[in-house]
């Protein structure tokens, strides 16, 4: 057997499901047994209150049929992104059966819970019996490390309370990493592992493809990129920095198998392409930030090039959560680059200069603290303010000018037309924010 043959061999094994559905196990997760009549009664009365809250009535409705129980193959709906399925199919996309939420009351020897549901797809979280809470947690808190809502605290905080270079730069990169591994999705279009065998305890990315995984080339770019940013320009222990990538990666890596979204092929993969961009790309990085700040023509330019990128993005395949995402990342980066343009054309914030290298951390006082507090307080509400208004705005006026009936959000943000535009305003105002309009803010009130 080839060299070729035997990589082949072992892509395909460490693309199993099963392998993923092994770990889950391992870790104390496993779907709620589907052959069982006590089982199946739970979830009929789980089903029916949830409808009853819901409804406010006593209506009850039927059970729909599950998906058979053994694997699926290649070709079946289970196996498909949703913008692939045709309508009123049987199978839910990636093997998520779809319905009201349930709330499960104890097992015999495990607690029951599912995930929160997609609000855009209206797909939900499998339920399963998890008897691992300490893991459950976790890799709940390893899978957020890649989500929006880390995101819009995390850059924030790095720019306006630690080193607002550094904080650029990491947007820099990860911008560039977010981007080529959505696109790559979009190019290679292999599905996420199927379930069964695998229990989906998260689906808020489902209709999204699996390879490579975007959440594995965030957990891994981030730390890596914060080390390289900060070790020589900070005085601190580089054993910090060696310790701190390997833990914030395998926590994010592993949270995406945990959570029955990638293979480990997914994963591997996802490491080594983020691993590679580095490689290629990282040296460039202070020539950008520096071109965003400094050349005349830098916001034109900055506006276009990320509009033209989240066109072509979503050329490449038909709709799923995935462009909205690329063109939130687009739009960020884009707001975040301008954003430093201007304040630093402004003379409100300067980097410090390279005479005073490498920084040392300030003694912590309760003035410290407390500005610290504060700016993170007034700069969030004003981001959150911003991010709220935009979207009240942008939708309804893509959906008028393009002639899209707007009376479901959920149907309109599936035209590249609204979701496009949504998207790439709403957050690049949000990335303005962050680095021009709220840094403003500190200085006028004095606590920058």
């Amino acid at each position: 057997m080839s060299l070729r043959q035997r990589l082949a061999r072992l892509a395909s094994r460490l693309q199993e499901p099963q392998k993923v559905a092994r770990f889950q196990q391992l870790c104390g997760v496993e779907a709620l047994p589907s052959g069982s009549a006590a089982a199946s009664a739970d979830r009929r009365e789980d089903d029916e209150e949830a409808e009853a809250r819901l409804t406010g009535g006593s209506r009850r409705r039927g059970r729909q049929p599950g998906p058979p129980g053994g694997p699926q193959p290649p070709g079946s709906d289970l196996n498909q992104c949703p913008a692939k399925l045709g309508g009123g199919g049987g199978g839910a996309p990636n093997g998520v059966r779809n319905g009201l939420a349930a709330e499960l009351g104890p097992a015999p020897s495990r607690r029951a819970g599912a995930l929160r549901r997609n609000s855009l797809t209206g797909e939900e979280g499998q339920l399963a019996q998890v008897s691992n809470w300490p893991l459950y947690y976790l890799f709940t808190f390893g899978t957020e490390l890649g989500n929006e809502l880390f995101y819009v605290t995390f850059f924030p905080f790095w720019i306006w309370n630690l080193d607002p270079l550094v904080g650029r730069r990491l947007v820099v990169i990860w911008v560039l990493v977010m981007y080529l591994g959505q696109c790559t999705k979009d190019i290679i279009r292999w599905p996420r592992p199927a379930s069964p065998p695998v229990v989906k305890l998260e689906v808020f990315y489902n209709s999204e493809y699996s390879m490579p995984s975007t959440h594995a080339m965030s957990g891994t770019a981030i730390p890596i990129s914060m080390v390289l940013l900060t070790y020589g320009r900070w005085q601190y222990p580089l054993i910090y920095g060696l310790i701190l990538i390997p833990c914030w990666c395998s926590l994010v890596c592993l949270s995406r198998i945990y959570m029955g979204m990638h293979s480990i092929l997914d994963i591997i993969a996802g490491f080594l392409y983020t691993i590679l961009i580095l490689a290629v790309f990282y040296p460039f990085v202070d020539l950008i930030d520096n071109f965003n700040q400094t050349h005349k023509y830098a916001p034109l330019i900055i506006i276009g090039l990320h509009l033209a990128l989240g066109i072509f993005s979503f050329t490449l395949d038909t709709w799923s959560t995935s462009r909205g995402d690329t063109a939130e990342i687009l739009g960020s980066g884009a707001g975040i680059a301008c954003g430093s343009h201007v304040i630093y054309n402004m003379g409100v914030v300067f980097d410090p200069s390279l005479d005073i290298l490498p920084l040392t951390r300030p003694p912590i006082t309760v003035t410290l603290f407390g500005k610290a507090i504060l700016r993170i307080l007034i700069g969030m509400a004003f981001v959150l303010i911003v991010r709220v208004v935009m979207k009240k705005i942008t939708i309804p006026l893509a959906c008028k000018i393009f002639s899209i009936p707007c009376d479901d959000v959920r149907k309109a943000r599936q035209h590249m037309e609204v979701e496009l535009p949504y998207r790439y305003i709403t957050y690049g105002m949000v990335g303005f924010s962050i680095t021009c309009l709220v840094p403003y803010i500190f200085f006028f009130i004095g606590i920058s």
